[in-house]
């Protein structure tokens, strides 16, 4: 049995609950269906140490679909559509044997998430920054999605050729071929990494290419960035330790490091955007990669909570041309008290100047995205 810790945001008070809460074991501690009332209580369970079976939560997700009546058919949300695509991811990626099509399938999925972030390149930051909600099995491809958001930003920043972008985004989705549900246990996890999993963690840049070459993808860039994507120019990294590294793979170790960084899991909290950004800064010495992430990512990107000059706490939602001054919807009042009409502010303002980072309360975790940026539609063409 694999048991996931139960996040805090799943549990609905006054509702039954979809799953059973276990103890790290695996013994029952209150049966599918409870319903737990308070806060008080929630709190002692929490605090004892609550897990649930990862296939009680894939069971309940698949009699929640299947008992969902039909609905009139309407322009999809951006937000709903970004929701849907690391199980799509996962469908895509997922073989036993050699998929037919491979290829001329992942290039239209390209193509989709491309779509995806011209819609929004702010929702495509905004959903890599506030994880607050995600599931812990489906971490590999979320982290593979999020981190080739980030890889076609920078390199469009780079003015990257629209091909070689797509080979990069490419590379992004199958760098971590091999492992993708070996990283959804890890993340889950409260334990350090065994030596089983450091092997095939070790292997897997080899594994993902020979996974590839089967399922019938010859493209040399594409094979290579996968293959070197956790090597370094210093010679440290692996599988090889080779220091000579193609132009593709320095893109994508970057990218897969800074998104790796600002992605929770059990055993430790997301570093800071602000942080993050920082330690890339001084590992690249200011080169253009880093450089280019800095520009498109900000230094408060959408997603990261901040406190304003007026003393409001609020979201960032936009990008501006200053890295340092971002438009900030606002959750509170000037005293820190949530208020039911979000504005939005231009924080190069003086009033409403980011005066720094807000952590990370629980109200912000329940906080519909759409709240923030309203029913935003997929872009059409």
């Amino acid at each position: 049995m694999k048991v996931l810790r139960l996040p805090r945001s799943k549990v609905k008070l006054g509702a039954p609950l979809p799953w059973g809460v276990r103890d790290e074991t695996g013994l029952l501690l209150l049966s599918k269906g409870h319903i737990l009332t308070t806060e008080h209580q929630l709190e002692l369970l929490l605090a004892r140490g609550a897990f649930v079976d990862v296939e009680e939560i894939r069971a309940s997700a698949r009699e929640e679909q299947a008992t969902q009546a039909p609905t009139v058919a309407v322009a999809p949300n951006l937000f709903g559509e970004w929701e849907l695509t690391p199980q799509a991811l996962k469908t895509l990626l997922t073989h036993t044997d050699v998929p037919e099509n491979f290829a001329l399938r992942l290039d239209a999925f390209a193509a989709h998430i491309l779509k995806l972030v011209d819609s929004s390149p702010d929702i495509a930051i905004y959903r890599s920054v506030r994880q607050d909600n995600a599931q812990s099995f489906y971490y590999g491809y979320a982290h593979a999605l999020h981190t080739a958001v980030l890889c076609v930003l920078m390199a469009r920043h780079l003015h990257w050729p629209p091909a070689r972008v797509q080979t990069l985004l490419k590379a992004a989705l199958t760098m971590n071929l091999s492992i993708m549900d070996l990283q959804g246990q890890m993340a889950g996890q409260d334990v350090p990494m065994r030596e089983r999993q450091q092997a095939e963690i070790h292997n897997h840049p080899e594994d993902a290419v020979a996974l590839l070459q089967k399922w019938g993808v010859s493209d040399t860039d594409w094979l290579q960035a996968v293959a070197q994507h956790h090597e370094h120019p210093d010679g440290t990294g692996y599988p090889q330790g080779c220091t000579d590294m193609g132009e593709m793979a320095l893109a994508l170790r970057v990218c897969d490091v800074f998104m790796a960084k600002i992605s929770p899991r059990v055993l430790r909290p997301a570093l800071a955007p602000q942080e993050a950004v920082r330690q890339l800064y001084r590992e690249d010495h200011g080169g253009p990669l880093s450089t280019a992430i800095i520009k498109e990512f900000g230094i408060y990107p959408p997603g990261d909570f901040v406190t304003l000059a007026s003393g409001e706490l609020g979201v960032v939602v936009q990008r501006t041309d200053n890295a340092r001054a971002p438009i900030v919807a606002s959750i509170t009042d000037t005293a820190g008290h949530p208020v039911a009409r979000t504005l939005k502010h231009d924080t190069s303002q003086a009033e409403f100047a980011i005066v720094g980072t807000a952590g990370h309360p629980a109200m912000l975790a329940r906080l519909p995205p759409e709240r923030l940026y309203g029913f935003a539609k997929v872009q059409a063409g």
